[in-house]
């Protein structure tokens, strides 16, 4: 067994992907399957703790099989989650009832009142406004599922549940990585501990929480049990893991200050990495993650559907086209046609907002094409999808340098599907009067967590110095025009305005008529 290997798993919302990786971070095999999500009543979105396990055992199974190399080779195992769902475990860590994904919507009665009673202390103490993830989700099922509250030992999230329950670990022995811990409402992310203040202020008992720890702490090591399920070896270490963006980060090698990670894809997240921590309680849009990199935190915000807002207008109002034998082909023809449409599309903005804002809360804003005329055509509608989400990421930007005004950008790296549209690329960093650089890997989570397992076991003692020789660039780096970054500044000024305006009409469709 001269070659050695180390597996990252990624259990993502809709899908789990397992990689096998050379020490180097060249990729060997890889598998992905698909996750069910369920939806009852509107609003209700729900997923089975045993599909992350069954499908993390699949495709680890589907990579060793494809590669032939002996389980022995595989030196340890890292997982990466969906990050702001939550799910619950009784004493012999077994799951009690569904897990609760991100986009399940039944704690918003919850999310508004503690945004509205204490919204400004969560945030300073979390680094993370009140939004759809643990804390409010917790409280709906201690008042809404009180049998089933009162059977939780812990609460877990899934990266957690998996390895946990390959580690045959019971419930004293759960745990949550500190990548995690914004997203609580719970937790005091400085000293990357629970705080006792916001779990009596919420009514949560602490002693539901998991032990928190580091990414790369050992957990545990592969069972007899597991080692059937997943082909490995009985005793392969497990390391704790860490949520799917600042796996992602790592695995794209965002690991110094001034750097800038665009992830492309369904959501369109814009991250920094800074070593200070900061807290937006002003505006309560930017969410502040911890590194897996000691000392480093990722301040960071979202559009829920950014790259799905391109998905949908392609379905709905591109059609086919005898040029475009594929997706993919019409979504180049769609950016060719875009591009060829100066800044601004000619007065036309669109608000990529279609399921509610996220970044800062906004649940009743939808979708919205504002200042379309007779002469504004489908390459006008495109380009104003693509520039919104650039004017959302100058937006968040803008705040970020706010709280750190020294904050100098170095480059921004672009991962995700929606990183292959030079297009969109140019026009992000047109916005940004940054320079966007595309990365020659394809999934960035896994090697993330990869990578967390290497060092958890001592193969890379200086783990960002790792991060950043095994990630390469794809190309030369796309440069901003300075004419066009120019032209941008007042057009993301006025798009800002329009937000406002957008935000206060589409609260007042959504109050109840009166007669």
């Amino acid at each position: 067994m001269s070659a050695t290997y180390l597996i990252g798993v990624d259990l993502g919302t809709s899908a789990t992907k397992a990689a096998l990786y050379h020490l180097d971070g060249t990729l060997v095999a890889e598998a992905s399957a698909e996750v069910p999500l369920h939806y009852g009543a509107p609003g209700v979105v729900e997923q089975d703790h045993a599909d992350f396990y069954r499908t993390a055992a699949q495709t680890v199974r589907a990579c060793l099989s494809e590669s032939a190399i002996d389980p022995r080779a595989v030196l340890a195992i890292g997982f990466d989650s969906q990050m702001a769902g939550i799910g619950a475990i009784d004493e012999q860590f077994e799951p009690v009832g569904a897990f609760d994904s991100w986009l399940d919507m039944r704690c918003q009665p919850y999310i508004e009142q503690i945004a509205e009673e204490y919204g400004d202390r969560i945030t300073r103490l979390t680094g993370c406004p009140p939004t759809a993830d643990h804390g409010p989700k917790i409280m709906w099922r201690r008042d809404e599922r009180p049998a089933e509250y009162a059977r939780i030992a812990k609460f877990v999230v899934p990266a957690a549940y998996v390895a946990g329950r390959m580690a045959g670990l019971r419930a004293d022995d759960a745990f949550i990585d500190h990548t995690f811990i914004h997203f609580s409402a719970l937790s005091d992310a400085r000293t990357g501990t629970w705080s006792l203040e916001l779990c009596g202020l919420l009514g949560v008992d602490p002693n539901k929480l998991p032990h928190i720890v580091a990414p790369s702490q050992i957990i545990g090591e592969v069972s007899e049990a597991a080692a059937r399920d997943f082909g490995l070896a009985p005793g392969t270490p497990i390391v704790a893991g860490a949520g799917d963006t600042a796996a992602g980060a790592l695995g794209a090698g965002v690991v110094r200050v001034g750097m800038l990670l665009d992830t492309a894809g369904t959501a369109s997240v814009l991250a920094g990495c800074t070593d200070h921590f900061v807290a937006d309680a002003e505006n309560r849009a930017l969410l502040t993650m911890r590194s897996v990199i000691p000392g480093l935190w990722h301040p960071l915000a979202y559009v829920g559907g950014g790259g799905l807002a391109l998905h949908w207008f392609r379905d709905q109002f591109a059609g086919t086209s005898s040029t475009a034998a594929s997706d993919v082909d019409l979504y180049t023809q769609l950016a060719a046609e875009a591009a060829s449409i100066k800044p601004g599309a000619d007065g036309l903005f669109f608000s990529p907002h279609l399921g509610g804002r996220i970044c800062p809360s906004e649940p009743t804003m939808r979708g919205a094409w504002l200042g379309f005329s007779w002469g504004h055509t489908r390459a006008h509608f495109f380009r104003a999808i693509l520039e919104s989400v650039a004017f959302e990421y100058a937006y968040y930007l803008g705040i970020l340098r706010d709280l750190i005004p020294n904050f100098n950008v170095s480059e921004a790296r672009v991962i995700g599907g929606g990183a292959q549209s030079m297009a969109w690329n140019q026009i992000k960093a047109d916005v940004l009067g940054v320079c966007y650089q595309r990365l020659k890997r394809a999934e960035f989570a896994t090697w993330g967590a990869a990578l967390i397992a290497g060092h958890g076991v001592g193969l890379f003692p200086n783990l960002a110095e790792t991060a950043v020789t095994t990630t390469t660039a794809q190309s030369v780096p796309i440069e901003p025009n300075v004419e066009h970054t120019i032209a941008y500044r007042e057009l993301s000024r006025r798009y800002v305005g329009w937000q406002g305006i957008l935000k206060d009409g589409f609260r007042s469709f959504a109050e109840p008529a009166h007669d």
